[in-house]
């Protein structure tokens, strides 16, 4: 009797073991891990070489065209990047076009960061709260239709040092004149001078 019960019991519970597999798949395939190389050692393409920076370019530029419409087209690259003519500074009969300063940072860390890029600082240890840019521009005539456009930046930093506050003229890196002259070079030739740039087409 205790031998017909006791194989009464394995029975069902062979049974419900045999009835309980699909439940037994289910979470086997929920709990499946799907091999895949290790994320710590997988590379991934960030764009390595799609950036296109190009070289400096010379300045003065040459440039071809009459004086007069060079003179306009310096005008209007000012007008674009949002650049005030100063005009009593300014002789355009002579070729020469001065602008008002234009304040390119304020607050002391946005200023820092842009005069470490416009201009070459001596020290790192002053204080910057502002810092602003002059241009001047000058067409000098070669021949009657080559001209030399020269730019020239004055870069200038409003330093602080806890008493009292004065611009000081720092040397130019550069950069504002570079940007000043490719987009006047867009203008006056309806080329950009900068390299296109890469795209993924993925």
């Amino acid at each position: 009797m205790v031998l017909s019960f006791m194989l009464l019991v394995t029975g069902i519970a062979a049974a419900q073991k045999g009835v309980d597999t699909q439940t037994k798949t289910i979470k086997d395939e929920g709990n499946k891990v799907t091999t895949r190389t290790n994320d710590v050692s997988r590379s991934f393409d960030w764009g390595k070489d799609k950036t296109k920076v190009r070289e400096r370019l010379a300045n003065p530029y040459k440039l071809a065209g009459r004086r007069d419409i060079l003179i306009r087209t310096i005008v209007d690259a000012l007008r674009e990047k949002k650049i005030v003519v100063d005009e009593a500074s300014s002789r355009p009969k002579e070729g020469i076009i001065v602008t008002q300063p234009v304040i390119f940072a304020k607050g002391s860390v946005t200023a820092q960061s842009e005069l470490n890029r416009y201009a070459i600082l001596d020290s790192l240890d002053t204080a910057w709260t502002r810092a602003q840019y002059t241009l001047t521009i000058e067409v000098q005539s070669i021949d009657g239709i080559q001209n030399n456009i020269s730019v020239n930046a004055k870069i200038e930093g409003r330093a602080n040092n806890g008493i009292m506050s004065e611009w000081v003229t720092v040397r130019s890196s550069g950069v504002a004149e570079d940007e000043f002259l490719a987009k006047l070079i867009e203008l006056a030739t309806g080329n950009s001078p900068d390299p296109v740039q890469d795209t993924d087409n993925r």
